[in-house]
């Protein structure tokens, strides 16, 4: 008797490909098992709740805000996966990646997927310019005003990226009841990044982190992208024209260091899957660390075990990618996953988008920001 099983993921080579290697490779392991796998936006995945996609899918590949409403529609992994297993994959996170699918008691995702925004630049067209790869605010902002800066800013991008200046301003988001951060921090965060917007061209605006890649790998203008959510590929031998080099992000003038903030996937089985066994054991072998550093890498993929991150065959072959960017994941700031923060993160990114095409006062872009968190209760 045979299994089918579907499975839901986004459109990347890192987020279609390895998932597709793997199913290939169960299956040939598991031949009573056939899993299809369809894809998806990069904005879906990051914005579109899960509910209509686990009444469709067996298998999700899901941002971890949206285990806030994972209770409805997820199966809690804690109950069909060995304790042991759980516990070995917790001590091999990358940041709090492992953590970030845990919540209300039960884990819901297995995170197979690490990321957060870094920093990237061309080698070769800052030697040409006789630059530097910036260290400091104040150095970051001396290049950008060159002309050869970008920075992806489409609405969910500018929330991250305003997410990790309120940390620099001295206070991380949602610490509070009723405001998402202190108006005096969200206002000196607002500043640094309308600073910045200001001079990475107005195109930015409508670029997400693949788009920023694709063009920086493509042609020979920007030089340098201060934080984006780190893809791998871009820095494999033969994946784009010109390669990526990836690393940490600038300190601040007072000295502090810009503190991410986490992203990543992680793979979860819906409620309505009639084959959970299968589910459940392709999904132990796709987060494994022997697929992770093996066939879910060479495949495209960006691994979530830290055994991955620290091979050093994965890292030769992306030009010491995961070696090069590990202490930025391992810092990084973690998203609340309450129920309602996918609405909070849609509204949220788009005030921010607004503020920063068109201008306003800020303090009126934190209360707005208040209210559509206040909207949760």
């Amino acid at each position: 008797m045979s299994a089918t099983l579907r499975g839901i993921t986004w459109n990347h080579t890192r987020g279609l490909v390895p998932m597709v290697a793997t199913a290939q490779r169960f299956e040939e392991l598991h031949p009573e098992v056939r899993i299809a796998w369809e894809k998806r936006s990069l904005q879906a995945f990051g914005d579109n709740p899960i509910g209509k996609l686990a009444e469709e899918f067996d298998l999700l590949v899901i941002d971890h805000p949206s285990v806030g409403e994972a209770a409805d529609f997820l199966l809690p992994l804690d109950e069909h996966l060995p304790a042991d297993f759980i516990d070995e994959l917790a001590l091999a996170s990358v940041g709090q990646s492992h953590e970030s699918y845990d919540c209300d008691g039960h884990l819901w995702a297995l995170a197979i997927d690490a990321a957060a925004p870094v920093s990237c630049h061309r080698p070769d067209l800052l030697a040409q310019m006789g630059a530097s790869v910036p260290r400091t605010w104040p150095e970051l902002l001396d290049l950008a005003r060159r002309g050869v800066v970008v920075l992806p800013l489409t609405a969910v991008d500018a929330l991250m990226a305003f997410y990790m200046f309120c940390g620099a301003a001295g206070e991380d988001p949602f610490l509070r009841r009723d405001r998402v951060v202190a108006e005096e921090v969200g206002v000196a965060a607002l500043a640094h990044l309308a600073d910045l917007a200001s001079l990475c061209g107005a195109e930015s605006f409508h670029r997400n982190p693949i788009a920023t890649y694709e063009l920086m790998a493509s042609g020979d203008r920007i030089a340098y992208c201060p934080f984006a959510y780190g893809y791998s590929n871009y820095s494999r031998e033969g994946y784009v024209p010109k390669l990526l080099r990836f690393g940490g992000l600038v300190t601040m003038a007072d000295g502090r260091c810009l503190r991410s903030t986490l992203g990543g996937a992680g793979l979860a089985i819906s409620r309505q899957c009639r084959e959970v066994s299968s589910a459940a054991e392709y999904a132990s072998f796709v987060a494994s660390g022997a697929c992770q550093r093996g066939l879910y890498f060479t495949s495209g993929g960006q691994p979530g075990h830290r055994a991955a991150w620290e091979d050093p065959a994965v890292n030769a072959a992306c030009h010491n990618f995961f070696q090069d960017t590990l202490p930025v994941l391992d810092q990084s700031y973690l998203r609340p996953r309450f129920h309602g923060y996918l609405d909070f993160q849609k509204g949220a990114g788009l005030v921010l988008h607004a503020f920063l095409t068109t201008g306003g006062d800020p303090r009126r872009v934190c209360n707005e920001l208040d209210q559509l968190y206040n909207k949760r209760y």
